[in-house]
């Protein structure tokens, strides 16, 4: 078996394609002082540039992971997925609230895709 990984440093890989799946790790926004949606909507982008860089894209996400700071923002999360995913091809999810690694982040994503 093949790994490839994309986009590594000494902690941690961006994407790593191995056994026929692409994983990537949580992804946050660049921009923390964006609201939740525009949070959301610059973590999904980054999910389409990685997925596009290994050959696949979000009609081949299986499973996604998403953690909110605050569950009460679920809704305004939810407006700018729900518009992004193709319809027939939402993936198996799960949402928590979690605090998150850095407390500007409101958002985080993780997804795993077929080839």
């Amino acid at each position: 078996m093949t790994i490839q990984r994309i986009k590594t440093n000494n902690r941690m890989s961006q994407a790593v394609v191995a056994n026929g799946f692409v994983f990537l790790a949580g992804q946050v926004a660049d921009d923390t002082s964006a609201s939740v949606a525009g949070q959301t909507q610059q973590i999904l982008d980054k999910i389409d540039a990685l997925l596009a860089e290994t050959g696949c894209d979000k009609t081949k996400i299986v499973q996604a992971t998403i953690w909110l700071s605050d569950h009460k923002t679920f809704a305004e999360m939810n407006e700018v997925w729900d518009a992004w995913v193709p319809a027939g091809h939402a993936p198996a999810r799960a949402c928590v609230e979690s605090a998150l690694a850095f407390p500007p982040y409101t958002v985080e994503i993780g997804v795993v895709a077929a080839l």
